[in-house]
């Protein structure tokens, strides 16, 4: 069986659910590793490795989701709970122009406080005062303020996009099946409705990611699941750029539980190259795995390096303690053989990193 399902990737053809499956639980790591390799040369044949220079704002830490996953919230009333001013975000935004960044990634909590012309108002003043590329508000940030004012979510993302809002991140996916999210995040928005807004933001022309976070208690098929659903919407509207799975977080959580280690993210990571045959470009976790695991990740399917993420609270506050700049990022992707070049949102070459003699 798994000599017939290799054949089937060589041959550049598309595999089903329980062969994908199959795959996963039969063959063993180096296995999965070489295939996804091939799959990486075949979409990118001249050994580029990407990366963004940018900043992830937490523009509030205040949320009524409360997920057991989470140890970054804070709920509404909390001494620790804020807001950031405009002169603090303005503050991390001229920081990351100045070391090279081009982009802007705002994420928050749900925080009711908050409406959609805060959100207009600011994107609206970002975009007046700094070039910057806005990758912000995960589908669920987006669901929110769509159910708060009792709109649309495609009327909620033309108003945002004309505000300045360029792309989204796929936050807030964990894992797309509904029996998951209702036993660890069961105020979350669901899968269909998570499907939605990506919809509706690809058919604005908005381009986004798509994320997976496993290691929740899913099952094999759960994760076969998630990979489906993304393969689907992509067939239906090419517009994710692309997928980042990384591993869940557990330190100073409310779920718990054993993080999973650099060989089970690595046959996660080349199932997804291999599975998402649509999707082009596939990102490393060096946030949560290091560097040194993310430069393994090149040879298992990966062909991005991901964010320098100037910047980053959430899975630093269950306790994953990885930074990198960007002199960092260049040198990893080089010694593992690959040419490093900058990108932008939408995957756009900014700038190559080629040796110097």
């Amino acid at each position: 069986m798994i000599e017939a399902i290799a054949c089937k990737v060589l041959e550049g053809k598309r595999l089903s659910a329980d062969e994908g499956e199959c795959l996963y639980r039969e063959a063993d790591l180096l296995e999965m590793g070489y295939l996804a390799n091939l799959v990486r040369q075949r979409l990118h044949r001249d050994g580029t490795v990407t990366f963004v220079v940018d900043r992830n704002i937490n523009y509030t830490n205040i949320c009524v989701n409360a997920c057991r996953f989470c140890a970054f919230y804070r709920l509404p009333g909390d001494a620790e709970g804020y807001v950031l001013s405009r002169e603090e975000i303005g503050n991390k935004i001229e920081a990351t122009l100045a070391a090279g960044g081009t982009q802007i990634l705002l994420q928050g909590g749900l925080n009711p406080d908050l409406d959609l012309a805060w959100f207009e108002d600011l994107f609206a003043w970002i975009k007046s005062r700094y070039p910057v590329t806005l990758h912000s508000l995960s589908p669920v940030e987006i669901d929110y303020l769509a159910r708060k004012e009792k709109l649309p979510v495609f009327e909620v993302l033309r108003r945002l996009k004309k505000a300045g809002l360029d792309s989204l991140p796929g936050g807030g996916a964990e894992i797309l099946v509904d029996g998951v999210r209702d036993r660890v995040s069961p105020k979350k928005t669901k899968t269909a409705r998570w499907l939605e807004v990506m919809r509706a933001a690809h058919s604005l022309g908005m381009k986004s990611t798509a994320t997976m976070v496993f290691g929740l208690g899913e099952t094999i098929a759960d994760r076969i699941a998630h990979l489906e659903a993304v393969r689907r919407l992509q067939d239906e509207t090419g517009g994710f750029t692309a997928f980042i799975p990384w591993s869940f977080q557990p330190g100073n959580t409310e779920l718990g539980g054993t993080e999973a280690g650099a060989a089970e993210y690595l046959k996660v990571l080349a199932l997804a190259r291999i599975y998402l045959d649509n999707v082009p470009n596939l990102q490393v976790s060096w946030v949560t795995q290091g560097l040194k695991v993310a430069q393994v990740a090149l040879f298992f399917g990966a062909n991005d390096f991901g964010s320098t993420m100037l910047e980053e609270n959430v899975v630093r506050a269950a306790g994953a303690s990885y930074r990198a700049c960007m002199e960092e990022i260049v040198h990893c992707i080089r010694e593992a053989g690959f040419r490093p070049a900058q990108r932008d949102n939408e995957y756009r070459i900014l700038k190559y990193f080629d040796a110097k003699h």
